[in-house]
């Protein structure tokens, strides 16, 4: 049956649409504008200013061929990537094993343990205490400084076991009748049966690591060759810190060519993890309404 639309509701959908593409563009223009930017001929950037930006101007590679050949940017990929990698790996095996824990029926110290668990989402110790505990366990100024002392997320391991309650009991209590342990179970029936969970909360660690500057700039203090590429990138944006890419310009120009090159490291520095969402698109709404809903 066709609704008939009266004039009110054809003047509010009209409204709505215009309304939403006006927030679409918003949202996605800053986002144009840095990437049509980073295409664009240094000195026709700096003469066209502040106004819009639809299209590159003399369109050129050259920002992205000068910021490659800073060491800073390929030595921070392969420092971020071996973060990203193993920190989300670690995570998730000490998150699954956390979440299953809290997830059991009948554990002895159970309910003590989960408080103390949720004590650390509200209450720290401070910087200064992380930073003497950090070095007085040796990691200071290792890349192991930015993944182990931060390697859980209590907050992922409580939407992660609430994605394990979900798991009917019937499947927990047939493996047991059938001989299989915990970590049989774990692996085999929990995290099988928790993909959508899985897989954003890997997306959280990933995206957490992956932009993480903070920890690195406390330390890695001195330790350039081990900087991550966030932190590479902050010293380029914020520091205004081009010199190792225009090398052999005059001291006049290094300024406008500087420009589109900060445009070009920030679509490097962004474009990986963009592109890995869509992977992971079709379980993200699943994976947090199971901790909306049940939580």
């Amino acid at each position: 049956m066709k609704i008939k639309k009266t004039k009110s509701r054809l003047v509010f959908e009209v409204c709505n649409t215009i309304f939403l593409c006006l927030m679409v563009f918003i949202t996605l223009y800053p986002l144009w504008y840095v990437v049509v930017a980073s295409f664009s001929e240094s000195n026709a950037l700096m003469r066209h200013g502040g106004n819009l930006l639809y299209w590159p101007l003399d369109f050129t590679f050259d920002a992205y061929l000068k910021a490659f050949t800073n060491q800073s940017i390929l030595s921070g990929y392969r420092n971020t990537l071996f973060i990203v990698v193993v920190g989300v790996i670690i995570s998730m095996i000490l998150s699954s094993v956390g979440a299953y824990f809290l997830s059991c029926r009948d554990v002895m110290f159970k309910k003590p343990v989960t408080i103390l668990i949720l004590f650390t989402m509200w209450f720290s110790g401070g910087l200064i205490p992380f930073y003497i505990a950090v070095r007085d366990i040796k990691l200071n100024g290792s890349l192991w400084s930015l993944i182990i002392p931060t390697a859980i997320s209590t907050y992922n391991m409580i939407i992660l076991r609430t994605a394990f309650d979900s798991v009917p009991d019937s499947l927990e209590e047939s493996a047991y009748l059938d001989g299989a342990g915990h970590w049989l179970i774990l692996f085999r029936i929990m995290l099988p049966l928790s993909k959508a969970t899985i897989a954003v909360i890997a997306l959280y660690y990933g995206v957490g690591y992956w932009n993480a500057w903070f920890n690195a700039s406390i330390f890695l203090q001195g330790n350039t060759d081990k900087w991550p590429l966030q932190l590479v990138l902050r010293q380029i944006l914020i520091a205004n810190d081009t010199s190792s890419m225009t090398q052999g310009v005059s001291v006049g120009d290094q300024e406008k060519i500087g420009e589109s090159i900060k445009y070009a490291v920030i679509v490097i520095a962004t474009l990986p993890i963009l592109c890995v969402y869509p992977f992971v698109q079709k379980y993200f709404v699943k994976g947090v309404m199971i901790g909306a809903v049940k939580g």
